[in-house]
C-alpha cells in the first residue's frame, strides 16, 4: 500500500481533508501550475495565429494539430502511464511541454513564427499532453485513502480552475497589453515549474511484476473500458460534447471577439467559466447524490447557454458572463462524479488505460470540430454554426441521461 493509505484511523472527511497528505499536496500544486500557465495560452494561441496569418481557418489548423497529436497517443499516453512510474511520467511530460511553448513563445516574440511552425510545435505540446493526462488522473488515488477520494477530485478541479482561471484573466490583460507571445512564455515557465513540484510526488508504483507486450496492454485496457456500458456511454457523449466546445472556445469565440467585444473581455469571459468550474467544484466535494453520474451528465446541457448567446449578431457580455459561470458549475458536477465513478471501479493497475481510452473517445472529434468550424462559420454564418453545435450538445446529453447504466450508477 502507499503512504497515502497508512494514515491511521478516522481521518475527517471535510473538504480540506486531502491537502492533509503531502503527495495530494504535490499533485495539486503541479496541477495549478499548469493550469495557469494553459489558461493564458489558451487564450494567447488563437490570436497569435491571427496575429500571423490573419485566418480563421488556419487559428483551427494550429489549435486541431495540438489535439491531433493529443488523440493519435493518448493510448500509447496511458499505456505508458501503467508501465511505469506515474509521477516519473508527469515531470517527463512536464519537461516536453514546457521546452515546445518556451520555442514558440520565442518566435513570437522575435517575429519569427511561421504557420508551419506553429503547427509542428502544436503537434509536440499535443503529445506531451497525451502523456499528462492519463497519469495525472489515474495517480488521485494513490495520493489519499478512498474515504477521500470524492473531496480529493473536487479539490483537484478547484485547483486546476484556480488556476485556469487566473491564467485566463492575465492572459486575457497580457494579450491585450504586451501581445500573446509573452502569455505563452509564462506558459513555458510555468510547465517548468510543474515539474519542479512533481519531484515531491512519491507514491508507491503500480506497475505488475510482469508486464505483457504493448498490443496485449491496451487489449487489457479495451477490456476493462467496453466491460461497464456506463463507461463507454459517457465516452460518446463527450466525444461530440467536447467537439462542440472547443471549436466554440478555441475558434469562433476568439473569432467573434474580434469583431464585437474585445481580446481582453473574451479572456475574462473564459475566466468566469473557470470561476464557475471552481464553485462547481466546491459544491460538489460538499455534496452529491448517490446517483452523482446521472446528475451530473443531465446537468451538462447547461454548457449550451453560452452558445446561445455567442449566436446573437451583438452579443450581451454580462449574459456572456453569467453564462459562462453557470454553465462551469453545472459541467463541474459532472466532472466530480464522472472521476469518482471511474476510480472506484476500475482496478488500480489499469486505470490509465481506461483513462486513455476515455481520454481518446472524448477528444477524437476535437480536431475534426475545430477544423471544420471556421470554414462553416464563413460558409453559413458563427450564428448558425452555435445553434447547431448546442443542438448536437443536447441531443448526445439526452442520449446518455435515458441510459440505464448510467442511471442507475450509485456512489459507494
Amino acid at each position: 500500500m502507499d503512504q497515502a493509505r497508512n494514515t491511521g484511523p478516522g481521518p475527517r472527511t471535510g473538504i480540506t481533508a486531502p491537502l492533509r497528505h503531502p503527495n495530494f499536496r504535490a499533485l495539486a500544486l503541479g496541477r495549478v501550475l499548469m493550469m495557469f500557465g494553459n489558461g493564458m495560452a489558451n487564450v494567447a494561441l488563437a490570436f497569435a495565429v491571427l496575429d500571423v496569418t490573419g485566418s480563421l481557418s488556419q487559428v483551427g489548423l494550429v489549435v486541431g494539430a495540438r489535439s491531433v497529436a493529443n488523440v493519435s497517443l493518448l493510448l500509447l499516453g496511458g499505456v505508458i502511464a501503467d508501465r511505469l512510474p506515474r509521477s516519473l511520467v508527469l515531470r517527463g511530460a512536464c519537461v516536453l511541454a514546457a521546452l515546445s511553448q518556451g520555442l514558440l513563445a520565442t518566435t513570437l516574440l522575435t517575429g519569427s513564427a511561421t504557420l508551419p511552425l506553429m503547427i509542428v510545435l502544436s503537434l509536440v505540446n499535443g503529445a506531451a499532453a497525451a502523456a499528462n493526462l492519463p497519469a495525472a488522473a489515474a495517480i488521485t488515488p494513490q495520493t489519499v485513502p478512498h474515504t477521500l477520494l470524492r473531496q480529493a477530485n473536487a479539490l483537484v478541479g478547484i485547483a486546476k480552475q484556480l488556476g485556469m482561471f487566473a491564467g485566463m484573466s492575465m492572459g486575457g490583460v497580457a494579450v491585450g497589453l504586451l501581445g500573446p507571445g509573452w502569455a505563452i512564455a509564462v506558459d513555458a515557465v510555468m510547465f517548468a515549474a510543474a515539474g519542479a513540484a512533481f519531484l515531491f510526488l512519491r507514491v508507491s508504483s503500480v506497475v505488475p511484476a510482469e508486464r505483457g507486450n504493448v498490443l496485449r496492454d491496451l487489449v487489457e485496457g479495451w477490456g476493462e473500458f467496453v466491460a461497464r456500458p456506463w463507461v463507454w456511454i459517457i465516452v460518446l457523449q463527450f466525444m461530440v460534447v467536447n467537439a462542440g466546445w472547443s471549436a466554440t472556445t478555441a475558434v469562433l469565440g476568439p473569432g467573434i471577439a474580434d469583431e464585437t467585444f474585445g481580446r481582453t473581455t473574451w479572456g475574462l469571459v473564459m475566466a468566469a467559466n473557470s470561476v464557475g468550474l471552481l464553485v462547481g467544484g466546491v459544491l460538489a466535494a460538499r455534496w452529491q447524490p448517490r446517483r452523482a453520474l446521472f446528475y451530473g451528465t443531465a446537468l451538462v446541457t447547461v454548457q449550451t447557454l453560452p452558445f446561445f448567446v455567442l449566436a446573437d449578431p451583438s452579443p450581451m457580455v454580462p449574459l456572456l458572463f453569467a453564462a459562462m459561470f453557470v454553465g462551469g458549475v453545472a459541467v463541474e458536477q459532472f466532472s466530480v462524479a464522472w472521476e469518482v465513478s471511474v476510480q472506484e471501479n476500475i482496478p488500480a493497475d489499469r486505470l490509465s488505460r481506461v483513462y486513455s481510452y476515455d481520454a481518446l473517445g472524448s477528444f477524437v472529434a476535437m480536431p475534426v470540430g475545430q477544423v471544420a468550424i471556421g470554414p462553416l462559420a464563413e460558409s453559413i454564418g458563427a450564428d448558425r454554426s452555435l445553434l447547431i453545435v448546442a443542438g448536437l450538445t443536447i441531443m448526445a446529453t439526452s442520449a446518455a441521461v435515458a441510459a440505464p447504466s448510467v442511471r442507475s450508477l450509485r456512489r459507494r
